[in-house]
């Protein structure tokens, strides 16, 4: 897997609107064709794809 990046201020925003804590998560891909963000949790390492 590849190393997570700190997240710029639209997606911090996309995250808090999906209901996670922006502080918490890295974004490891940005999937443009489906306006997908791939996230990864700092800790657990538990992958979730929110909407962009």
């Amino acid at each position: 897997m590849k190393n997570g990046k700190k997240p710029t201020l639209r997606q911090k925003l996309a995250m808090e609107w999906a209901g996670l804590k922006s502080k918490e998560w890295l974004v490891s891909k940005v999937d443009h064709s489906k306006s997908e963000l791939l996230i990864v949790h700092k800790d657990t390492n538990q992958q979730r794809s929110i909407p962009a």
